[in-house]
């Protein structure tokens, strides 16, 4: 079977994720915000499995314009929606409206859910109520200026969530966004990563996942796991061939390091919790304290930003000292995620690079200094 599939993407990670889904041989198409591609049942498998940098792969159920509740009944009532869903699908239904004729988001999706009730009684011959006991299919309703895009969600839990971690410090980056920040600074495992501010740990995680090629969706399960559309084998086939092509081998140095011992810790446990505790060089340490750099090495770090109130002058002299390392290490690449406006002026050095992006809710900027080859 065909499908056409979107993904969301944050602002500005657009060309970021239709490159990771080049990389599986499809053939994204870009908007703002959003990537779509085609693709069977097989595609579904191998992009949770696989992708690193979304956070959901859904299916295009529908794609059209409305502005009546009747339309919106009459026009998802003949989707071919009984070729995925079963007699028995449990189906919620989310639904968002913004600039659209139809504006109250409860009553689109009462009537969304109302369609969907009476397209599979008609297809699969039902009387009285649906019994949605079945495997899970989050149906979205989305409509902007008039258009309407309803999906079904293939994850389920948000792939954000790799299944590694077990504890987490205060607002910790997402590994989606940890993963297209190593994207963007074209980390492979080749080069030594520091990440002087670690965390719970999350961009070293990421790093050595890449590094070893662990596909992210390994230690999870996903929605579309129990659909009948996708047959089980496929899931067995797929998640062996993600291990076999695993480099377990391959000469890897990551250093992790964090002022706070306790932060320290939960990036080691969470570590352990994916059995890559090995791969990464834990340290409890100042970024004031570093100063032993290997040549080309990768600095790929998400420091504290200095917004709280008496943080900004302890917060300056550490991008101070990022400013350092620079002129003591030419090879050095730094890659550096902040909502400091004054970054370039403090660190003292115009950025190769820059790329804004949204970290949560907050702007960033995201820096990219590129080293002289040693």
């Amino acid at each position: 079977m065909n499908f056409k599939f979107i993904v969301n993407t944050p602002m500005g990670l657009e060309r970021v994720v239709a490159d990771e889904i080049e990389s599986l041989g499809l053939s994204p198409t870009l908007e703002n915000g959003r990537v779509y591609f085609e693709g069977n049942e097989q595609t579904i498998v191998e992009t949770n499995l696989k992708l690193r940098t979304v956070d959901r792969i859904r299916i295009v159920l529908g794609d059209f314009t409305v502005k009546t509740f009747d339309e919106l009944f009459e026009k998802i009532k003949a989707l071919p929606i009984s070729d995925i869903l079963g007699p028995n699908a449990e189906f919620p239904v989310t639904g968002r409206s913004h600039k659209s004729t139809l504006y109250s988001v409860p009553d689109v999706q009462r009537i969304t859910k109302k369609a969907i009730v009476e397209h599979l009684k008609e297809s699969f011959s039902m009387t009285g109520k649906l019994p949605e006991d079945g495997p899970r299919y989050k149906i979205d309703i989305n409509i902007l200026k008039d258009r309407a895009i309803l999906t079904v969600d293939t994850s389920g839990e948000a792939l954000h969530k790799r299944g590694y971690r077990v504890e987490q410090g205060e607002a910790p980056i997402k590994e989606t966004l940890a993963a297209s920040m190593l994207k963007l600074a074209n980390y492979n495992g080749d080069n030594t990563l520091i990440d002087p501010f670690v965390g719970s740990g999350t961009i070293a995680l990421e790093a050595a996942m890449i590094a070893r090629n662990i596909a992210p969706g390994s230690n999870r399960t996903f929605d579309s796991e129990s659909w009948d559309i996708i047959p089980e084998d496929m899931w067995t086939e797929i998640r062996t061939q993600c291990e076999n092509e695993a480099d377990f081998d391959k000469e890897i140095k990551i250093y992790a390091s964090d002022i706070d011992s306790n932060m320290i810790r939960i990036a080691r446990r969470n570590a352990e919790e994916v059995g890559l505790e090995d791969d990464i060089i834990f340290n409890t340490m100042d970024v004031h304290d570093l100063n032993e750099i290997d040549d080309n090495a990768q600095l790929i770090t998400n420091p504290p930003y200095g917004e709280r109130i008496g943080e900004a002058k302890a917060v300056e002299a550490m991008y101070e000292k990022i400013g350092q390392l620079m002129n003591a290490h030419p090879s050095l690449n730094v890659y550096l995620m902040t909502s400091n406006k004054e970054f370039e002026q403090i660190v003292g050095k115009k950025a190769t690079k820059r790329r804004k992006l949204f970290n949560g809710y907050i702007e960033t900027t995201f820096y990219q200094y590129w080293g002289v080859k040693a």
